[in-house]
């Protein structure tokens, strides 16, 4: 949140020359963080406007546990009652089938890789271990373990110190742990992710101007222009801490404020993606974002290394056909487009996409056509970042029930993310509370993909 205010020597468009800034507040339990204090963290631990390759993550979670068998593992020789009505399609790569409602994604398995066999999940309904790798037990009594967002913000910094290196994205959500991005754990909550939409600027307000109003460019600008003159004016810019200036500067820039402007996009660009509306079958979770999607990759091309949200409502219980029908075939649209996007600007090598849910669902459906929860086995579709692409790891039985072949666990998953952001996970290591080197994932990345 960034709110302007005081109740003396007020300027002529209502700001107080005694203004007291409070600069991309988070809220972690009962305190208040800001981009600011964010900042102060990165300087200490010396990782500030890294340079080098700019290595990035697109983290698409799909709330309320995606049915597996009906989108990239269908069980045709399965009865009836676990089959379901959907039909398989060939794709690019030879051999690898998925379902009929992904015919875009069909066309790009050759730069893609479906995990079949992800085990482990603990049956929370949360993105906890699709942001960190980790249960939520892992190091609870320190605060719990960080986000991959959370430790690139750490161990990385910034790639353009105007450009917060932790984005999330996710829609506020009815049931609250789907659009948790991701938390910063016992990192402290410095290194939270910013979420331009939510508390973060939620209640943003210069001169009138509000983050409903983005597309509004000359007002917005013209706001923030006048409202840094007016601060130097002042003196308070030189009274300002480096770290608070540079808060005020991501907040101020251009370059971020662009970035989340999608409407500077060419309309055939955002036509591609499009806007997943109308919004089915969301209850209280996530709408089905597809602009979001666009969004992340204007995010990751100014400098953000990872990027997450929450796409959907995928928790089945009832009418799951009619909700794959309509989630899968919007997702189908946007991921294809993302992938495609990246491919065509040269980005597709250096960042990774992965889209998944907390766990799978049901193999036999239920009376209301639906299927339930099953952490016994999901799946997850990857890619970019470099991996080696036209491939399917693992298999479930004949039924969907769990794996059958190559079992892969979140953490393996998670090590292959963090070598794809240029972090070892071998080596690469945070000090926990105690000083204590803790390794950031305990499993080694995916030997099938890099």
């Amino acid at each position: 949140m960034l709110t302007i205010f005081g109740p003396k020597s007020r300027l002529c468009d209502g700001i107080s020359r005694r203004s007291f800034l409070k600069i991309g507040a988070f809220s972690f339990g009962a305190t208040s963080f800001a981009l600011a204090d964010m900042f102060r963290a990165e300087a200490q631990a010396g990782t500030s406007s890294s340079s080098g390759s700019h290595k990035a993550l697109i983290n698409i979670f799909l709330g309320g546990g995606p049915p597996h068998q009906d989108l990239f593992d269908l069980k045709m020789e399965a009865p009836p009652e676990i089959r379901g009505e959907f039909r398989p399609i060939a794709t690019r790569t030879p051999g690898i089938q998925i379902c009929e409602v992904l015919p875009r994604l069909a066309r790009l398995t050759d730069k893609a890789a479906i995990i079949r066999s992800v085990v482990g999940a603990t049956g929370g309904h949360d993105a906890f271990q699709c942001t960190t790798g980790w249960t939520q037990s892992a190091m609870a009594n320190m605060g719990g373990r960080p986000s991959i967002g959370s430790v690139a913000a750490k161990v990385q910094g910034t790639v353009d110190p105007s450009v917060p290196p932790y984005v999330g994205l996710a829609a506020r959500t009815q049931h609250a742990p789907w659009s948790e991005p991701g938390r910063a754990g016992f990192l402290g909550a410095s290194f939270n992710a910013f979420r331009p939409d939510g508390q973060g600027m939620a209640n943003m307000r210069l001169n009138g101007v509000s983050t409903d109003r983005l597309a509004d460019r000359r007002q917005l600008l013209s706001s923030f222009d006048g409202l840094r003159r007016q601060i130097d004016a002042s003196g308070n810019l030189q009274a300002m801490d480096s770290a608070t200036e540079r808060a005020l500067g991501v907040l101020t820039s251009s370059r971020l404020l662009e970035a989340l402007d999608i409407s500077r996009e060419p309309q055939v660009v955002r036509d591609r993606y499009g806007d997943g509306k109308p919004y089915q079958f969301q209850y209280d979770g996530a709408p089905t974002v597809n602009d979001q999607l666009l969004m992340a990759r204007r995010l990751v091309e100014a400098g953000a290394r990872v990027v997450s949200l929450s796409y959907g409502r995928w928790d089945s219980h009832g009418q799951n056909f009619n909700l794959v029908r309509d989630h899968g075939a919007k997702l189908d649209q946007c991921l294809s487009a993302l992938i495609e996007d990246l491919d065509t600007r040269g980005m597709l090598n250096d960042v990774t996409v992965i889209a998944w849910g907390e766990f799978g669902r049901t193999p036999r459906i239920n009376n209301e056509a639906g299927r339930d929860h099953w952490p016994q086995v999901s799946c997850a579709f990857l890619a970019g970042g470099g991996i080696r692409g036209g491939q399917v790891i693992g298999a479930t039985n004949r039924l969907g029930e769990h794996a059958a072949r190559r079992p892969v666990t979140f953490g393996e998953i998670f090590a292959t993310l963090y070598h794809n952001l240029g972090l070892n996970p071998s080596f690469a290591h945070i000090n926990d509370p105690t000083g204590r080197p803790q390794h950031l994932v305990d499993e080694p990345p995916l030997r099938e993909l890099v």
